[in-house]
């Protein structure tokens, strides 16, 4: 073989190589920052977080009572943990000011995108209700 021809082939597999590594790290990139874990309301009202500055995801369930519907579309409720709900942990107050999902309920769960207000009243910007994962279909009528 020829070594004019065997520089070709070395510098085409270089490309190559180079193309699966750079197409690696684009899309392990496009991945990583899709990825949104959500936090406890309880960490959220004890850490001091950057007001206003970062969007950050909230999961908890809705306290009971605790739902005000006020003019149009503006809503406030307060959230808990899901899992334990520390009774000594006041919980997170959340405005919103869109339509709520259709199963959003007192005692369910929610997902909420959005910022810390400076008086610490979290300012939801996107809210997914979050159903029980039993279901169970109606029974017919008899």
């Amino acid at each position: 073989m020829k070594p004019k021809h065997q520089n070709k082939r070395l510098i085409t597999m270089a490309i190559v190589a180079l193309a699966v590594v750079g197409g690696a790290y684009l899309l392990l990139r496009a991945l990583g920052d899709n990825k949104q874990l959500f936090v406890n309301p309880s960490v959220v009202v004890d850490r001091t977080y950057v007001q206003g500055v970062n969007k950050i995801k909230i999961g908890g369930m809705v306290v009971e009572g605790s739902v005000v519907k006020t003019d149009g579309l503006n809503t406030s409720f307060s959230v808990i943990n899901f899992d334990d709900p520390d009774p000594n942990v006041p919980a997170l107050n959340v405005v919103y000011y869109d339509v709520l999902p259709d199963l959003f309920a007192e005692g369910q769960g929610v997902v909420m995108t959005g910022k810390l207000a400076p008086d610490g009243t979290f300012i939801a910007s996107n809210v997914l209700a979050k159903h029980d994962e039993n279901y169970m279909p109606k029974m017919p009528e008899s």
